[in-house]
Formats: C-alpha cells, structure tokens, sequence
C-alpha cells in the first residue's frame, strides 16, 4: 500500500485532464461551427493546448512557492530566534530585501 500521501496527485490530475479536454473541445467545436476550414480549427486547438499547458504551469509554479515561504515563516514563527523574527517581519511589512 501507498503511504498517506501516495495517491495525492490524482485529484488534481483528474480535474486538470478534465478541464484541458472541456476547454479544447469546446474551443474547436466553437470554431467548427463558425464554417472555417480544417486548417483553422487545427491551428486553434493548438493554440488552446500550449495557452493551456501553460496556464497550468504557472498556477502551479505560484502554488509551490507561495506553500514554500508559509512553510518558511510557519517555521521561523516555531523557533522565535530573533534571525527567524527579523525574516517574520520582512514578511509582514511585504519589505523581501535583504537586509
């Protein structure tokens, strides 16, 4: 059996399969019924994959590192040496220069 955090990717790999094909096909439907050529509704869907795959990519870039500084100030909050409350206050007055 997996550990308690072995399957944790397959909800959002199912909502992000489901939601790349929706948009596609209906996207390339949409532009079928507008009587353009094939041609067209390739280069479309095309162009709604990689807009797509993209868009995918940098949610999930933010994600990772907004999750990486909570971690980082959930743990300077956890230790209160004063180098961990001076980074917790670089935080909150949103001031991220070194210092």
């Amino acid at each position: 059996m997996l550990g308690k955090d072995g399957l944790a990717w397959l909800p959002a790999a199912v909502l992000g399969a489901n939601d790349g094909i929706l948009s596609t096909s209906s996207l390339v439907l949409g532009v079928a019924a507008a009587h353009t050529d094939q041609c067209n509704v390739l280069v479309a869907g095309i162009a709604e994959l990689v807009a797509g795959a993209m868009s995918m990519a940098a949610g999930e870039c933010v994600f990772v590192h907004s999750q990486a500084d909570t971690e980082q100030v959930e743990l300077a909050h956890s230790h209160s040496s004063p180098i961990a409350l001076r980074f917790v206050a670089r935080f909150q007055t949103n001031d991220h220069e070194p210092g």
